[in-house]
């Protein structure tokens, strides 16, 4: 495609303009070939002709696309040319607010003038490891590129930084240095690389001054190269230093100043130490006070000579040497003082004890006359003889500045050497860094042999840049295999020849300098007639003869030869450097030391520049006139032998450029001269470099990128799989000369232009879619408008005739109840009416019939009292007469019966006189009697039955006499009282009477007092009502009052409630801050723990230095070492007892936290041990007394053991028979070996068989026998039971008591057979009785009786004795604690209340503990009893079954098989474990050996239950607290904690390690804190778990000790993940499109394909949610607590979040619409993910928020307020710098969408002014949050935990 068909209608162009240099204009209409003129309109707002050029026909330059502008690398524009490069710069510059931007291979940078946050560590941390291409251009970026290079390629780098005076060259040099300070760190502990940025200050106080473009300009060039070892770590520096301005010691122009060394020490003159060099003000000195601006606005120069001071310090130059370099430094100022004066015209003198003079003298040490004279005088030799010759004032003059100049020069060089000594390294430099801050190209009006210097040092760096740029862009076409074609780029080579070739200007300089009489004019003649009209470069201006013009690659510059001669030279008198040299201040000769040495190019030069090597190249041995030979080398020639030797190591490194540019000569931050920059521009050769990128393929797009940004041309049909062959179809079809792209191996060529026009086809075809999108959505939206309105017609038309019908319907249901009103209301008055008269005659009705009923009450009540009298009185009359009737009857009734019981008792009398009479009546009279005495029995009960009844009668009577007797009287009282009524009804008339008369003249009384009534009630109503008034006035008040104070209570209570809840959070910002720094301290404290292990397995190495020869190993040790074993660390700690003689104590290493921590509880422990030592012994006294008594009493126990006997009878019988029966079966099996010996019918078989059925008989009979045996014990024990279970003889115990005091075999043997024949003698006495044998069960009845009884007395005895004892002892302790009481109490009263709580308890707490553990050394002795009674008995049945075993071999077959079988089946019980692990002491290193130190956490996750190494840990230490082994507790928990240590650190990067410890550190924590028996741990546990508490110790230290472990671990586990994920995040979440299609690919620059481009798998989304799920489910395989699996969750999304946040405040690519639809796409993933790991409540998706605000910060509009309101108020994660700079960093992918605009910035920028945050721009990415471990209790039983062999612990047995 032709050039000329881009220039089309509405294309934007550049046309030339003198003030802004390039103007923006848009072409009107269509450029047509042969056209001479084009049609143009102006931005602002004009119409223009712009006229070709007849001759060359030049189109003007073509505007890059809108998406263009901005781009981070100018080789990425697709019109590459010197408007383009310039306006991007200012787009960057003003409004993105971007001082960087790559060029190529070069960085430009801009200098701001203002102070910018993109400098600090987290920048840097950002920028460490990633790819010059992925960030945005940075000074960080180009050293990151270089240190990668140096540690990759094995190759020397170099950081060339150039620029103008005040365009930042010492600035960025300085941040260079920083950050591979940083980055690398020092190789040993002497901080090397802080004394490598210490030496800034120190160059910058004498090397650096104010000048009228840059207030800390650096007035000399240097190269610093930074040396790096092997691990590329700092190790040392070295400086070379170029043309100082030595001018400016004697010589300031105005606005300017000296260097800052001299403002410092006059600012600081006032300190003691510096009173004897008698400064004062700067104005008072004539080198200081020339430039009429001594003070710097913001510069403290008092400070800045602190920080140089320090910095001296740091580099290790004493107070003595600083002091004497002060020294000089005032004597220079001293003797700039020195004044002359006019003796005649040739000669002069110094007034005589001239006060400056004298001063410097002083301070240098040297004599004032011969100082005086020779500063007048000079001394003149030839052949023959020595002249001194006075010379003028002017000379003298002169000769003082060139003295000045001259020791000042000596004294930078000293300083330089001091400072390369103090940053040389012994150890061997592999590779080192050179940084060069050297001056840019320099023209002014007036340019001397200063700029000569320069300019030719400009041309040679310009040369190598040429190279270098042209060897990239070759490497670039043979790396893609594209055709290469010279490209003709500029070669400053003949200019360089015209200064240093032979004949050229710097030789016919010295040439002219050897001649006698040679002057400037002779020089410039030279000149004239050597180079002029013979090259092209070399000019002679006009009107001048003393001067000369050169041609450079930047611009023409004009040199007037006027000094160049004696700056060339630099003559300093020889007699004024021997009065120095012979000086008593000893440092000053120093200086002049090299005078009579080779002199290096580093000497010095009047030019007003030092150039300055560090030694020459080849120094060499002459003879001894050969140093003044070297002595007259010109500056020139030093400066060029110097320059050589600079380009021959540039050469020999990999370069890197940074162009420093000022954008301004005022000073002014953010503010861009168009002019200056293009200037700077032409000189720097940035515009060179895209001259040499434009001439070849300067855009650059791999295939993918291609695909991605231009599918929109393609067809469906021109898509293939292969993208390479896609991108050349379309590209066949789009442009049509093949000539303007090229197809790479990886990449596709694009000529100048072609993007551009690729962009046009886009954005062509991009306009058409989007003008049919918008056809048909503006033909939907009018579309849905007309349904909208024709809706709203129909509802507004229903509405109508709706409301008219609702109005037709009110008027009806008005009319109708006006209607039904009217009834009601007639109802209503007819109804009220008829309701009155009702009423009235209800109530008339009432009062007479009540009338009348009163009436009638009365006369009834009257007739009813009179018949009660009457009742009353009647009855009792009746009752009366009655009585008397009945005493009358009774009375007759006794009488007769007498009467006739007399007659009765006269016949009986006479028959009891008769005897046949009475024997007759005594027959049967006894039982006659016996019925007559049940009979008066009876009658006698009858007769108190009737006599009760007769008495309760009697009471009813009394009582009933007793009421009416009652009633009587109170009706004779009321008798009395209606007669009283009689005599009061008289009175009473009369006093009505009387009341009458009264009443008469109170009614006249009664109308007075009404009427004064009246009056009264008028005025209290009226004082009522203003009382009322006056009331609610006040009430009125009161409310408001109240609702004041209720406001007021309410503000006060919001207030109140803010405050608190501020304070909360501040209290929870504090402890959270407390807590991190705890950490952080930790981490700190593991960090330096590592050191010195690191410094001690050094100093191990160092000391342990094998001597020479062969040393044997085992052969065993290199096949059984692995990865995950510790052998060698266990050989050196089994070697160490053979090696040293050390104590054992320095095997394990001392924790010295725990010794401190412990140190109090030692004291309390042995406190505690004496009281429970003396305890022990009292108790041991009382065992002994009470088993001296026990041996006295006599040993009853005849039925316990006859029992025994027999029991041990009947198992030997069946033992015997069992045995028989297996040897008949042996017998019957060896019969017959053949296989039928086993089936049905076989001997063997029926033999079995047999046995079978006798023995399930045998089984049978057994079990009835057992039964009875069991009855017959329950009913003698019931029989004999004694009152005290305690004492029965049927206790077992006593058994095993007496068989432990048989102490010999034989002693058993005889008790056993006693036993035997014991029984067997009763049993045969009992058949020699009666036959029944019931005589001698009687006797045995009672001798058992007699025994059992007797048995009972003496055990009663036993258990009297021991309560009596057990009582003195009691009264005895008793009597001991009320003493100790006593004292405690006596103590107690003495202190405070809290303390003498608190003393109580820890007394109560110490006795229960002692108390405890008296118990716990019991029940331990009795299960040591207990074990070693079981022992016996074993040893005891074996020794007895070989005993049987020996009887039985002596039995004959036949025996055996007629005996019956009788086998015994005997269930085993299992064993009761404690849930403790017991090992041996000697076993400790094996315990933690084999379960920490070679330990593999997948297997153990995999197989085993989680945690389990903590959980034996712990059962191990609860076993050492059960025997209240204190050192083994110690010892075990020292070496588990030194053992984790050391295991994470050895595989500290093995994320399953570190996860797989962490867990079990936090499961053990949690176990000592679950069985530490206190009680806020307990509450979740079993009754059985809680039996399971430490019982001993306290180990609240260790479980703090434990904490900061699991602290260092997560802190450890948060840095593997760290390192896991980070090469993951970018890629993931920012570069891949998880949304095909959406984000745009813009075009690259150089940066995208420079080496540092990694060729690593990319990463997506889907890598990081695979690692976050394998993360997962490694922490939940390993049974970590879900709090912390949360706490880790959370820690990681904030390092994905703050990585991927950081990352797209620093990539200007990345701030886009369509990028953050992607984050906000991807941020969704990974919510997605916390739900489905249930854990959205970790506050993790909180840490995502700044990222997700960020996202919607591309999203959101960015155009009025309410868009600057809406984002302010949606931004509330961000800080404001973060805000901002992604709305500077916002880049349109596509033309629709538009930049933020500066005026929107500002807006944001103003309403967040008040916002009070951080000022950091980037996140902190290493930030770890503190981490807590909340108590998480374990619902495992100790006892059911099984150790597996797999772990190699059969050491270990459970207890």
């Amino acid at each position: 495609m032709a050039a000329s068909e881009l220039y089309t209608k509405f294309a934007r162009v550049w046309i030339p303009d003198p003030e802004e240099v390039w103007k923006s204009a848009e072409l009107i209409k269509d450029y047509k070939p042969g056209d001479k003129v084009l049609l143009l309109h102006l931005e602002e707002g004009k119409d223009l002709e712009y006229r070709l050029d007849p001759k060359t026909k030049e189109l003007p330059h073509l505007r890059n696309p809108d998406i263009l502008v901005g781009e981070n690398d100018l080789t990425a524009l697709s019109y590459l040319h010197e408007p383009a490069v310039l306006h991007n710069l200012r787009v960057r510059f003003i409004d993105s607010k971007l001082i960087y931007t790559y060029c190529g291979i070069v960085l430009v940078a801009i200098n701001p003038y203002e102070q910018l946050p993109i400098y600090g560590e987290d920048i840097i941390n950002a920028y460490s490891g990633q790819n010059m291409g992925d960030m945005d251009p940075h000074i960080f970026a180009v050293a990151e590129e270089a240190y990668k290079q140096m540690a990759r390629d094995e190759r020397n780098q170099s950081i060339i930084v150039s620029g103008e005076s005040g365009a930042g060259k010492t600035v960025s040099a300085k941040y260079a240095m920083r950050y591979f300070a940083t980055v690398s760190g020092s190789a040993s502990e002497a901080n090397v690389e802080e004394k490598v940025l210490a030496s800034n200050p120190i160059m910058e106080s004498i090397g650096n001054a104010k000048t009228t473009r840059n207030d800390n300009s650096s007035r000399f060039g240097k190269y610093i190269e930074i040396g790096f070892d092997k691990r590329y770590r700092i190790i040392g520096a070295n400086m070379r230093t170029y043309l100082l301005e030595k001018s400016r010691v004697v010589f300031q122009a105005e606005e300017e100043r000296n260097y800052h060394i001299f403002y410092q020490l006059c600012a600081s003159a006032k300190l003691p130490e510096f009173k004897m060099l008698r400064l004062g003000n700067a104005n008072y000195f004539h080198y200081t006070k020339q430039g009429g601006s001594p003070v710097i606005e913001g510069v403290d120069d008092a400070k800045e000579m602190a920080h140089t001071r320090q910095a001296c310090t740091l580099l290790g130059i004493s107070e003595s040497y600083q002091m004497g370099i002060f020294r000089i430094l005032a004597g220079i100022l001293h003797l700039g003082n020195v004044g002359f004066t006019f003796r005649d015209s040739d000669s002069c003198t110094i007034p005589p004890k001239h006060e400056p003079l004298s001063i410097f003298c002083d301070l240098m040490g040297v004599d004032y006359e011969e100082m005086c004279h020779w500063l007048c005088h000079r001394k003149l030799a030839t052949a023959t003889e020595t002249y001194i010759k006075p010379i003028s004032k002017l000379q003298a003059t002169n000769a003082r500045d060139a003295l000045a100049k001259h020791i000042y020069a000596k004294l930078f060089n000293w300083i330089v050497d001091h400072v390369n000594q103090a940053l040389h390294s012994a150890v061997k430099q592999h590779s080192f860094i050179g940084v060069l801050d050297i001056y840019g190209f320099e023209t002014f009006e007036i340019n001397s042999f200063e700029q000569f210097c320069i300019n030719y040092a400009n041309e040679k760096l310009q040369q190598q840049f040429n190279m270098h740029v042209f060897k990239l862009e070759q490497e670039e076409y043979m790396k893609e295999q594209i055709p290469w074609t010279l490209i003709d780029f500029y070669d400053n080579q003949p200019c360089i020849n015209l200064i240093e070739s032979k004949l050229g200007i710097l030789d016919l300089l010295d040439e002219e300098c050897k001649m006698p009489k040679g002057t400037d004019d002779t020089w410039a003649q030279k000149l004239y007639n050597t180079h002029l009209n013979k090259c092209v470069l070399f000019e002679k201006p006009r009107l001048s003869n003393t001067a000369f013009i050169i041609q450079h690659f930047a611009d023409k510059v004009e040199y007037q030869c006027e000094g160049f001669l004696e700056k060339n030279k630099d003559t300093v008198f020889e007699e004024q450097i021997r009065v120095l040299k012979s000086s008593k201040f000893k440092m000053l000769p120093e200086l002049f030391q090299d005078d009579e040495k080779t002199i290096s190019p580093t000497s010095a030069t009047s030019s007003g520049r030092t150039p300055l090597t560090r030694t020459p190249a080849k120094p060499t041995k002459g003879r001894p006139g050969q140093a003044a030979k070297e002595h007259k080398k010109t500056v020139g020639h030093q400066f060029r032998n110097s320059l050589h030797l600079l380009m021959e190591t540039l050469n020999a490194t990999t370069p890197h450029y940074v162009r420093c540019i000022k954008p301004n000569d005022f000073k002014l931050p953010f503010t861009f001269d168009e002019k200056r920059a293009v200037q700077q521009l032409r000189a720097c050769g940035v515009l060179e470099t895209i001259r040499i990128s434009a001439a070849g393929f300067p855009s650059r797009w791999t295939y993918q990128e291609f695909f991605s940004r231009y599918r929109v041309l393609m067809k469906q049909k021109d898509v293939l799989s292969d993208r390479k062959q896609t991108c050349k179809n379309v590209l066949e079809k789009l442009i049509v000369d093949k000539d303007k792209y090229q197809f790479g191996k990886t990449k596709i060529f694009f000529r100048a232009g072609q993007v551009a026009y690729l962009e046009k086809l886009r954005a062509d075809k991009l306009r058409a879619a989007c003008i049919r999108i918008q056809k048909t959505i503006r033909g939907w939206l009018l579309r849905k408008k007309y349904l909208r309105l024709r809706k709203a017609a129909i509802t507004v038309q229903r509405y109508v005739r709706g409301y008219q019908a609702r109005c037709y319907a009110k008027f009806l249901r008005r009319t109708k109840a006006a209607t039904i009103i009217q009834k009601y209301w007639r109802m209503y008055v007819v109804r009220r009416r008829y309701k009155i008269r009702r009423a009235a005659t209800i109530v008339l009705q009432s009062y007479l019939r009540g009338y009348l009923a009163r009436n009638r009450y009365r006369k009834i009540l009257r007739e009813h009292k009179a018949v009660i009298i009457q009742k009353w009185v009647r009855g009792w009359l009746a009752r009366a007469h009655y009585k008397r009737s009945m005493q009358a009857i009774i009375y007759l009734q006794c009488c007769f019966r007498r009467m006739m019981a007399k007659r009765e008792l006269k016949k009986l009398k006479i028959e009891a006189r008769s005897v046949e009479r009475y024997k007759k009546l005594h027959i049967g009279m006894e039982n006659k009697i016996m019925q007559l005495q049940r009979k008066v029995d009876e009658q006698n009960k009858d007769y108190k039955c009737l006599m009760e009844k007769l008495t309760n009668l009697e009471g009813i009577y009394n009582s009933e006499t007793e009421k009416l007797r009652s009633d009587v009287e109170r009706l004779q009282l009321s008798e009395e009282e209606a007669k009283v009524a009689t005599g009061r009804i008289l009175s009473l008339q009369e006093e009505i009477a009387k009341l009458r008369k009264d009443l008469e003249q109170t009614q006249s009384e009664k109308k007075f007092i009404e009427e004064h009534a009246d009056r009264y009630k008028q005025e209290t109503e009226q004082l009522v009502s203003n009382l009322k008034e006056e009331n609610n006035l006040l009430k009125q008040e009161k409310e408001t009052l109240n609702h004041l104070i209720v406001e007021q209570a309410k503000e006060m209570t919001e207030t109140m409630e803010k405050k608190l809840i501020e304070e909360t959070k501040q209290l929870e910002l504090d402890l959270n801050d407390e807590r991190l720094r705890y950490q952080n301290l930790l981490n700190e404290f593991s960090r330096l723990e590592e050191r010195y292990d690191d410094l001690k397995e050094e100093m191990t190495l160092m000391v342990n230095v094998p001597k020479p020869g062969h040393k044997r190993t085992d052969s065993t040790h290199s096949s059984n070492e692995s990865e995950y074993t510790f052998s060698s660390e266990i050989a050196e700690t089994e070697d160490i007892p053979s090696r040293t003689e050390e104590p054992s104590e320095k095997k394990v290493p001392l924790d010295m936290s725990l010794f401190l921590k412990l140190q109090k509880r030692v004291t309390e422990l042995e406190q505690e041990k004496q009281v429970m030592q003396d305890e022990l012994d009292r108790k041991e006294e009382q065992v002994l007394r009470s088993k001296a008594k026990e041996e006295e009493r006599p040993q009853i126990r005849g039925a316990e053991l006859e029992y025994e006997s027999l029991k041990r009878q009947e198992l030997e019988s069946e033992n015997k028979k069992l045995k028989n029966e297996l040897n008949e079966l042996r017998k019957a099996l060896s019969e017959k070996s053949a296989p039928e010996v086993t089936a049905p019918g076989a001997p063997a078989y029926r033999v079995l068989m047999d046995q079978l059925t006798s023995v399930s008989e045998e089984l049978d009979v057994r079990k009835e026998e057992v039964l009875i045996l069991r009855s017959q014990l329950v009913s003698q024990k019931e029989a004999i039971q004694p009152k005290d279970d305690k004492n029965t003889m049927t206790d077992s115990t006593i058994l095993l008591e007496d068989v432990q005091k048989m102490k010999d075999k034989g002693e058993i043997a005889q008790a056993y057979i006693g036993l035997k024949e014991t029984n067997r003698s009763s049993a045969m006495d009992c058949h020699e009785l009666n036959e029944d044998g019931e005589l001698w069960l009687v006797y045995e009845g009672l001798k058992q009786a007699n025994r059992l009884l007797e048995s009972q007395l003496q055990s009663q005895k036993r258990s009297h004795e021991n309560e009596a004892e057990a009582l003195r002892g009691e009264i005895q302790s008793l009597k001991e604690e009320n003493n100790r009481q006593q004292q405690l109490l006596a103590q107690n009263l003495q202190l405070p209340p809290e303390a003498r709580i608190e003393a109580s308890l820890q007394h109560e707490i110490t006795r229960l503990t002692n108390e405890n553990l008296d118990l716990m050394e019991q029940l331990e002795k009795q299960d040591k009893t207990v074990r070693k009674l079981k022992k016996q008995l074993k040893v005891f049945a074996k020794k007895i079954g070989e005993l049987e075993v020996g009887q039985m071999e002596n039995i004959s077959p036949g025996q055996i098989i007629d005996e019956p079988i009788r086998p015994v089946n005997i269930p085993r019980k299992e064993k009761d474990f404690q849930g403790m692990l017991e090992y041996k002491k000697d076993d400790e290193q094996k315990l933690v050996k084999n379960l920490i130190l070679e330990l593999k956490p997948r297997g153990v996750a995999v197989n085993l239950i989680p945690g389990l190494p903590a959980y034996i840990l712990f059962m191990c230490v609860r076993h050492a607290d059960y025997l209240n082994d204190d050192q083994k507790v110690r010892s075990l928990l020292t070496s588990t904690i030194n053992s984790i240590k050391k295991v994470l650190k050895k595989r500290g990067d093995d994320f399953e390690t570190v996860s797989f410890w962490l867990s079990n550190t936090c499961r053990f924590l949690h176990c000592l804190k679950q069985y530490s028996g206190e009680e806020g741990f307990m509450k979740h546990n079993t009754s059985r778990q809680n039996e399971h508490c430490l019982t001993n110790f306290d180990l609240a230290e260790y479980r703090q000790v434990l904490s900061d472990l699991a602290i260092q671990i997560y802190q450890q586990l948060v840095r593997v993940l760290e390192n896991i994920l980070q090469p993951m995040i970018v890629s993931g979440m920012l570069e891949h499109e998880t949304i095909q299609g959406v984000s745009g690919v813009k075009p690259t620059g150089l940066r995208k394909r420079t080496s540092s481009i990694a060729d690593e798998g990319t990463y997506t989304l889907d890598s990081i949610l695979r690692q976050l799920n394998s993360f997962h489910s490694v922490m939940c395989q390993h049974g970590m607590d879900p709090e912390l699996i949360k706490q880790v969750v959370k820690q990681m999304f904030y390092i994905v979040g703050a990585i991927t946040l950081n990352n797209l405040l620093l990539r200007k690519d990345m701030c886009s619409w369509s990028k953050g639809m992607q984050i906000r796409y991807n941020v969704s993933q990974l919510e997605e993910w916390l739900r489905d790991k249930n854990l959205m409540n970790s506050g993790a998706k909180e840490t995502l928020e700044p990222l997700i605000q960020a996202a919607q910060l591309l999203q959101v509009k960015k155009k009025t307020d309410e868009d600057a309101e809406a984002i302010c108020s949606m931004c509330n994660a961000l800080t404001t710098a973060q805000i901002v700079k992604v709305l500077n960093l916002y880049t349109p992918v596509n033309e629709f969408e538009e930049r933020v605009s500066v005026s929107f910035i500002r807006t944001i920028q103003m309403r967040l002014r008040d916002r009070k945050d951080s000022p950091q721009l980037l996140m902190d990415a290493k930030h770890i949050f503190p981490v807590t471990f909340p108590f998480n209790p374990s619902s495992l039983a100790l006892e059911t935990i099984q150790i597996p062999a797999s772990l190699g612990l059969g050491f270990i047995s459970r207890v």
